[in-house]
């Protein structure tokens, strides 16, 4: 509770456009915003504050038991903060704990991880092991994807420079927080290792230097859209550049001075999208040059990445985190592993070796496809996929052809499992279910559900993303005895 000293009442804080003054901030929340109380209003803030901040909080949303808001001023700084090592930071959006020491976002994230399956979950939990952090904290990401706009996002001090006359203005980088038309122009991100900064900084300064046209996303107008850089760990580039409409001279040429300037790119393509949204998977990227495709390792374990494929997007962690799924499944050889949500088939052909016969699903076929193909790669012969709903595939006739699964692993989207999905596990009812998430509070959501078969046995949190506070978090089920 904040001392009497906070300047304003309960009863004013109800109002909106409010300035809260002098706030001590004590702790984290969900989302990684800032956490304040008030006779008892809880107050999310955000804007780069750590506990033992005190600001003046700006607010945006005022309910009668909580409030969020903006810090708006500093009148003291955390002894826990760090200098931020990014010139962008503040204002990308992208890694918002950089002011956090690494150890003390570790700390919060194990809290968010337990705050949700106690909370949201109310599940008797065993000991939670210690979070796994990541050994790469600047340039683990395999994938980037940046946009084109002809509106360059520009600081209060730019406008007022310009006596508010906002110019048309290229840039090529990252969509500003809640400014959807807006983008920051990136000179350097620490996200992805080198050559993803030249990779970037070449286009740009290619395209602006011959006038190119910058995508308006409000007109739909423009030639240059997005461009989405993957960099793996066998040393392979794959590039793709998004654009509006064919201009083959423009495209030919801008792809060549690319190439030349950076030749360490293994494959280059180009994707055509005059749609309305940025959305590609519905399109074709067309190779340039290479062999369309690149090629990520997992262990001794390679696997095809296309430019619409999904892979975990921090190979280090990814394989940490796969680890932790194997251990958790306790395979000896002689289990049957459904793996839902399978995707590209990365999980089931990691713990493949260790099972007698992996069965994988999952609704989109192109990712299928990449499944039995990665399988064919690495010679996995005990792995099969199937496109589709697992409600819908996993019947009776299934089950008869292809066994009743001892272990199932599950690594659902954010927005957790469907309902009926959950219903579906326990009417199949495994002895094991290994529950692998990126989003505790709907991973905590579905555990609650399954709590009539299952107990958790064990919880591993494992950080991919530093800077961030997002979470993966793996947990083991076994089912009751008595059921």
């Amino acid at each position: 509770m904040l001392d009497s000293a906070f300047p304003i009442t309960f009863a004013a804080v109800r109002k909106k456009n409010v300035v809260l003054e002098n706030v001590p901030v004590t702790a984290y929340a969900a989302e990684g915003k800032a956490l304040a109380r008030h006779d008892g209003k809880v107050i999310f803030i955000e804007g780069g504050v750590v506990p033992g901040d005190v600001v003046d909080v700006r607010l945006s949303k005022n309910k009668k038991d909580w409030a969020e808001g903006k810090a708006v001023h500093f009148h003291s700084y955390s002894d826990k903060r760090v200098a931020p090592f990014c010139q962008h930071f503040g204002t990308c959006g992208g890694c918002k704990w950089q002011m956090l020491p690494y150890s003390q976002q570790l700390t919060y994230k194990q809290q968010q991880v337990a705050d949700h399956l106690q909370r949201i979950g109310k599940l008797v939990l065993p000991p939670m092991e210690p979070i796994l952090g990541s050994v790469h904290t600047e340039h683990y990401r395999n994938k980037l994807e940046f946009t084109f706009s002809n509106k360059a996002y520009l600081t209060n001090e730019e406008v007022k420079a310009l006596n508010g006359e906002i110019p048309v203005r290229p840039a090529l980088g990252f969509h500003v927080p809640k400014l959807f038309d807006k983008v920051l122009n990136i000179d350097t991100c620490y996200l992805m290792q080198e050559p993803v900064n030249l990779i970037r900084n070449t286009i740009r300064e290619y395209a602006v230097t011959h006038g190119l046209t910058f995508y308006d996303i409000r007109a739909q107008q423009g030639w240059l859209r997005n461009l989405v850089i993957r960099l793996c760990t066998t040393g392979e580039i794959m590039v793709n550049l998004v654009i509006h409409h064919e201009d083959k001279e423009n495209r030919i040429a801008l792809l060549d001075h690319l190439l030349k300037t950076v030749p360490a790119i293994t494959t280059a393509l180009y994707t055509i999208n005059p749609k309305g949204n940025d959305s590609i998977f519905d399109l074709e990227p067309k190779t340039y040059f290479g062999k369309g495709y690149a090629e990520e390792k997992l262990e001794d374990f390679v696997f095809k990445i296309g430019p619409k494929s999904f892979f975990q997007t921090n190979t280090y962690q990814g394989e940490v985190l796969y680890k932790v799924t194997r251990d958790f499944a306790g395979l000896t050889g002689s289990e049957i592993v459904y793996d839902l949500y399978c995707g590209t088939g990365s999980i089931g052909i990691f713990v493949s070796r260790n099972a007698r016969k992996v069965v994988g699903i999952e609704l989109i076929k192109e990712a299928i496809d990449d499944a039995r193909e990665n399988a064919a790669r690495n010679n996995v012969t005990n792995a099969t996929f199937f496109a589709g709903d697992v409600v819908d595939i996993c019947d009776d006739a299934f089950f008869a052809h292809h066994g009743q699964p001892d272990v199932v692993i599950t690594d659902p989207p954010r927005a957790g499992m469907h309902e009926k999905l959950v219903n579906k596990l326990l009417e199949i009812a495994a002895p094991k279910i290994v529950y692998v998430s990126c989003n505790p509070a709907t991973q905590a959501r579905d555990l609650a559900l399954l709590d009539a078969l299952y107990t958790v046995e064990k919880v591993q949190p494992v950080d991919m993303f530093p800077h961030t506070h997002h979470i993966e978090n793996v947990v083991l089920l076994k089912k009751r005895v008595n059921n």
